[in-house]
């Protein structure tokens, strides 16, 4: 098995989108991501995944606390921005989109997110080239409304897609 055939066979399984902010001393950063789990209700904790050798990684390795915005149908181009390499800082990628700062976080969440999470990193485990993060959830910021009817974007077969 080569790098290319794992890639292929993983494709096959469709999975969440979701957007990772965190604010930086100078800026903010965030990054599209698709490698989002729970992992225990009590107390809440969530997974992310991210390229170790990635920004994002650096500055939530020194935060020690991120945001986590689920997309929804509405969100395929966010979702290709968040994505792009060379992407601008991510407060010109949310330009336009309704948005506010996670209370606890200070990440950016958008206000048409199906769900957002904020979290603090409680736990780091490399695992090839990403970088694992357990982090308990301390808030759900407002992101009630009728988006919440919004169906979620997906990633299957290397393509965004809406389920439903």
């Amino acid at each position: 098995m080569n790098a290319g055939e794992f890639t292929e066979a993983m494709a096959r399984f469709a999975t969440g989108v979701t957007v990772v902010t965190v604010q930086d001393e100078r800026d903010d950063v965030g990054s599209t991501v698709n490698a989002f789990a729970s992992i225990s209700v009590e107390p809440p904790i969530v997974m992310v995944a991210l390229m170790r050798t990635g920004y994002l990684c650096e500055v939530v390795d020194r935060q020690g606390r991120f945001a986590v915005n689920v997309l929804g149908a509405r969100h395929r181009a966010i979702a290709g921005r968040f994505a792009a390499a060379g992407r601008p800082s991510a407060r010109l990628l949310v330009a336009g989109e309704a948005h506010h700062r996670g209370e606890h976080s200070g990440a950016l969440i958008l206000d048409t997110a199906i769900a957002a999470f904020e979290c603090s990193v409680t736990q780091r485990v490399e695992a090839g080239d990403h970088v694992a993060y357990f982090a308990e959830v301390v808030a759900l910021p407002g992101t009630a409304g009728p988006q919440v009817a919004d169906s979620p974007l997906i990633r299957y077969a290397s393509r965004y897609r809406a389920l439903g």
